[in-house]
């Protein structure tokens, strides 16, 4: 039967499904299937693994796996270099051509909802239609800076409320009223006179290729149960002192890369704001309340097929299924 052979494939899902272990059993699999001639390469959608140092509070594939197959975005940035979804998506879409011009299957995996959506679907290029990209990366940080001494004097309702006023739309999709949306929508209005949901939707970058999605699904009391021991097993593993070292470097704790479930809680450890068993239940949850969101994000994307067993299976499903065409 002849191969169905997407341009690539997604692998997605919440936080300790198997997504590594099941694109590693893939690649392992595809090797053994002569009618599949094409090795993979993964491409890591995550939104901290691409970060050198940060490795026990990520979950970073091991050595073993980097070497099964090639790895893009694992350990390529400093954790105070800033790396964005739309970043990562006009870099991560021409490794994806690379890849293809070697004759090999990109493979994504991630469960970086917007990250893989800016990689596969295209990302908001900001900067369309600006005619000085520097004075408005300058006018930007500088409102941002105001906007965030605005946030901590007066709240984030205020800027709500004006937010509601600017730009109505994008008020209405950050209902849960998460600041760092509200304050990014706020400071592109100011900055540009427009609003934040509209520039998204005519300064949008298309792709040219298309992905096959899949999803690995747990039933939640295995996928929380696996939270709550991958959290133990990481202030175990060293997590306090890898914390320890990158701030040791210099490194600051307010560096985008260190707010993260794990390293967040470590850090308030360290200084003494909370027990180490507060530090080790605080990450389970917000754990779990992040792979609720990762959750929320994906199943609200029909293209996804979900698919339930070990990671050998999983992948021999996928396989099955690309062949089916």
């Amino acid at each position: 039967m002849t191969s169905q052979r997407p341009d690539a494939i997604a692998i997605v899902g919440a936080t300790a499904s198997g997504k590594t272990a099941t694109s590693l059993e893939l690649a392992f699999l595809l090797g053994l299937h002569n009618d599949f001639a094409f090795p993979i390469e993964i491409i890591s959608a995550d939104s901290r693994q691409v970060y050198r140092y940060l490795t026990i509070g990520t979950a970073k594939p091991s050595a073993e796996d980097l070497r099964v197959a090639p790895h893009h975005f694992i350990n390529e940035k400093n954790p105070d270099e800033r790396f964005s979804a739309g970043d990562f998506g006009e870099e991560a879409v021409k490794r994806l051509i690379e890849i293809r011009q070697r004759g090999k299957l990109p493979v994504i995996v991630g469960g970086a909802g917007l990250y893989v959506q800016a990689l596969t679907d295209g990302f908001f290029d900001e900067t369309a239609g600006v005619s000085n990209g520097a004075d408005y990366e300058a006018a930007l940080q500088q409102e941002r800076k105001r906007l965030q001494a605005e946030y901590e004097t007066r709240g984030i309702e205020p800027l709500v409320a004006e937010l509601f006023q600017r730009d109505s739309a994008s008020a209405e999709k950050y209902s849960d009223r998460n600041p760092r949306r509200i304050l990014r929508a706020l400071e592109y209005s100011r900055v540009t006179g427009e609003s934040f949901s509209n520039a998204h939707k005519i300064s949008h970058v298309g792709r040219e290729f298309s992905t096959r999605f899949f999803g690995v699904h747990l039933e939640r009391e295995e996928l929380y149960k696996r939270i709550n021991a991958r959290a133990q097993a990481m202030f175990e593993d060293g997590l306090l002192e890898e914390t320890a070292s990158v701030l040791a470097m210099g490194y600051s704790p307010e560096c985008n890369s260190l707010n993260t479930v794990g390293y967040k809680e470590a850090i308030a450890f360290q200084r003494g704001e909370i027990s180490l068993a507060r530090a080790i239940e605080l990450t389970q949850q917000n754990t779990r309340h992040y792979a609720k969101r990762q959750l929320t994000w994906f199943r609200r994307d029909s293209r996804i097929e979900w698919l339930s067993g070990s990671p050998e299976e999983i992948a021999h499903s996928i396989i099955t299924r690309l062949r089916n065409g």
